[in-house]
């Protein structure tokens, strides 16, 4: 063992040399396939980081939309919350009135002193924010709504009479829930509804959601109808009229990509294959007049309304052509049925016939 390890080690190992020439086993060519899959690969990984680069600018690019656009949408709402909460902070302090003090500011008030009345406004604002804020997400900001219903509050400072025994709020309440409920009424639909219709469709409205808590369902027509005791005729017109307005303009879709007037059929207008028929058949209407007897295309002129006659009756045609009314009906018929077999042998169809 001693032996073994008190043998030197060589310093230096030659490696061995390799000849090209030498190359029977095509060790030159693998190396060779080796290179060009590593230059492969070097290609891919390039075409695939700048792939990988091109979507990562197009994610960046919707992802920047979107936070413009949410950042003006919230900027927008941000603004509307700042008023609000500015116009908050100025109406906290005024103070609410006493019973006495009512009577007398509005008794001032209703004597044409400014300062009374102003007073009664002012100390009253917070009762109106009161109650808008019981008609949010109808379709107006709360802004619009205390606007709305401060219109209200001053009708009713004006309306007031103190000697009556009924405290003020109670009777501004009044005011200002029916100017706000005006305003939602005038101000949200794009086609107003009369008020009484407005009122009668709450009603059912109100009916709809009382079954909803009791059978557990959506209430039908015919469940409203029995609560109410109303037609059900009644009742899906009137449910009718909750459909809001839809611009024809509005882009619609999987892409949204083309408006909904492209896509909605015209009712009014005949397909243009019946247009390009009714075209033919009038322009080889004279040729086929032509083909029928006198008779037969005189009454047709006069019962239809062609070259210059107005229609008529079959008694006016048998007193212009000197025969009874059954013999121009019967000229009539045979006349048609003519035409018919001339349409037929052009291959039209038989609706574009002239009947009664």
């Amino acid at each position: 063992m001693n032996a073994i390890c008190e043998k030197k080690l060589p310093e230096k190992i030659e490696k061995p040399a390799f000849h090209p020439e030498e190359d029977k086993e095509g060790f030159l060519d693998d190396i060779a396939k080796d290179d060009e899959l590593d230059l492969d690969v070097k290609e891919g990984t390039a075409k695939l980081g700048v792939a990988l680069k091109v979507e990562k600018a197009e994610k960046a690019e919707k992802a920047e939309k979107a936070k413009k656009k949410y950042s003006a949408s919230s900027s927008t709402n941000r603004k509307e919350m700042d008023a609000t909460r500015l116009y908050l902070r100025e109406i906290e302090f005024s103070p609410l009135l006493t019973a006495k003090e009512e009577v007398y500011y509005s008794r001032l008030s209703r004597k044409g002193i400014a300062s009374a009345r102003k007073k009664m406004i002012e100390c009253n604002l917070r009762l109106v924010v009161k109650i808008a804020r019981r008609y949010m997400n109808r379709g107006l900001a709360l802004l619009d709504l205390i606007e709305e219903g401060n219109l209200g509050l001053i009708r009713a400072v004006e309306k007031f009479d103190p000697e009556k025994g009924f405290r003020f709020s109670t009777y501004a309440t009044w005011w200002i829930r029916q100017t706000i409920e005006r305003a939602l009424m005038n101000q949200t639909r794009t086609i107003r509804l009369p008020i009484h219709v407005i009122k009668e469709l709450n009603v059912y409205l109100r009916a709809a959601r009382k079954l909803e808590q009791t059978i557990e369902h959506e209430p039908t027509s015919d469940e409203i109808a029995k609560l109410v005791d109303k037609p059900v005729e009644n009742i899906e017109k009137m449910m009718g009229l909750r459909d809001r307005v839809t611009s024809v303009d509005v882009p619609v879709g999987k892409d949204n990509d083309r408006p909904l007037l492209e896509i909605i059929p015209d009712q009014a207008n005949p397909e243009p294959s019946s247009i390009l028929q009714n075209e033919d058949v009038m322009a080889n209407l004279e040729v086929w007049l032509n083909q029928l007897e006198e008779k037969q295309r005189q009454v047709v002129e006069r019962r239809f309304g062609l070259h210059g006659y107005e229609r008529t009756t079959l008694e006016v045609v048998g007193s212009e052509l000197g025969v009874t009314r059954e013999r121009v009906r019967q000229i009539q018929m045979d006349a048609l049925r003519h035409l018919r077999k001339i349409l037929e042998s052009h291959g039209f169809s038989e609706e574009l016939l002239l009947n009664d």
